[in-house]
């Protein structure tokens, strides 16, 4: 008995806030009775951990909130269960480096964003070689080079990290 308690009680300690101090496990359904979202909800908030299903019933995003913004890394699908994009959420706006994905699943290019525009290299890759770069501020394009050598002679490859 004792050895289940203190796993139950380190469980707790390690993992974070027991579900009183998450709020309540919400979930919502299509009219189909198929899953719609899923999720922890405080005060009426979207917090911690949420998934979201496309209406066959696959998931189409998840990650965390944290008081109704999107935080962290979120993953996002199509119907078919490809990947979509993938990238992390900083209060609620996309930031540091987005994934983006062809139809097939398959890496097409990836972005350092910055409150939701595009502000660093964006990289377009061809059969999982880059291909091409261009460099943003703001949003706003300030270069693009067309293959990778003259790219990595004008730029320095630790700013792609």
């Amino acid at each position: 008995m004792l050895p289940k308690i203190f796993f139950t009680i380190s469980f707790l300690f390690l993992f974070g806030n027991t579900p009183g101090e998450m709020g309540s496990y919400h979930k919502e359904y299509y009219e189909t009775g198929k899953p719609k979202a899923e999720g922890w909800v405080k005060d009426g908030i979207k917090t911690g951990y949420w998934k979201f299903y496309h209406q066959n019933g696959k998931v189409s995003e998840k990650g965390h909130y944290k008081n109704n913004r999107r935080v962290k890394y979120w993953y996002f699908y199509s119907e078919n269960g490809l990947p979509n994009k993938e990238g992390h959420y900083r209060k609620g706006k996309k930031a540091n480096w987005w994934l983006f994905y062809d139809s097939q699943g398959k890496l097409d290019y990836k972005c350092q964003l910055s409150n939701g525009v595009k502000n660093g290299y964006c990289l377009q890759y061809d059969y999982g070689d880059i291909a091409s770069a261009s460099k943003y501020k703001n949003g706003k394009k300030l270069k693009d080079w067309y293959d990778y050598r003259s790219f990595k002679k004008e730029n320095n490859l630790s700013d792609l990290k």
